[in-house]
């Protein structure tokens, strides 16, 4: 008969611990999640026509996105892997071929679009929320606006600009 007391017992510690343990690992998650986006907010030389991103699993890190110069890629590997917990970082970031011609288009999609009277209010502050992705005259944009009108408004501005192939509209539009 003590046996049977034994077992739900011995059942219900291994389920506490577990419990515990999956608890710590989730603020140990949320942690590093906070701390690798601080990490590449924080790094220089970043402008509108970068885009870095990344994705957690467990305590490994993936780093995405497009940039414009090099040293951005290592730069940003070498300072999430300096995040406290951070076992491996993956990094998948693309660094765009230098083009004249694709320097020249963002200067131009970056007057069109911030120097809109509309978008302009987006063009405040130290990290502008649109990010102008120019690869061989083709034209992503990412990042988060206000609302869907700033969305299809950056888009057409955006394929106003001559000497583009392609526009993708990749905006966010923020829950309220």
């Amino acid at each position: 008969m003590k046996t049977q007391h034994v077992l739900p017992l011995a059942m219900l510690l291994f389920t506490s611990i577990s419990l515990a343990q999956e608890q710590a690992s989730q603020k140990a998650s949320d942690r590093i999640q906070r701390e690798v986006g601080h990490e590449l907010r924080m790094l220089s030389y970043v402008t509108v026509f970068d885009s870095l991103a990344y994705q957690i699993h467990g305590y490994d890190v993936t780093l995405l996105g497009q940039v414009t110069r090099p040293v951005l890629k290592s730069d940003a590997e070498n300072a999430v892997k300096r995040v406290e917990g951070v076992e491996k970082v993956d990094n998948q970031i693309e660094v765009l071929p230098p083009s004249p011609m694709d320097d020249r288009l963002r200067i131009r999609l970056y007057r069109a679009i911030y120097g809109y009277p509309p978008l302009q209010k987006y063009s405040l502050g130290v990290q502008q929320p649109i990010r102008i992705i120019v690869k061989n005259g083709h034209v992503t944009l990412e990042g988060v606006v206000d609302n869907d009108a700033d969305k299809n408004t950056a888009g057409i501005r955006a394929n106003s600009v001559s000497g583009i192939f392609s526009v993708s509209n990749n905006l966010q539009v923020a829950k309220s």
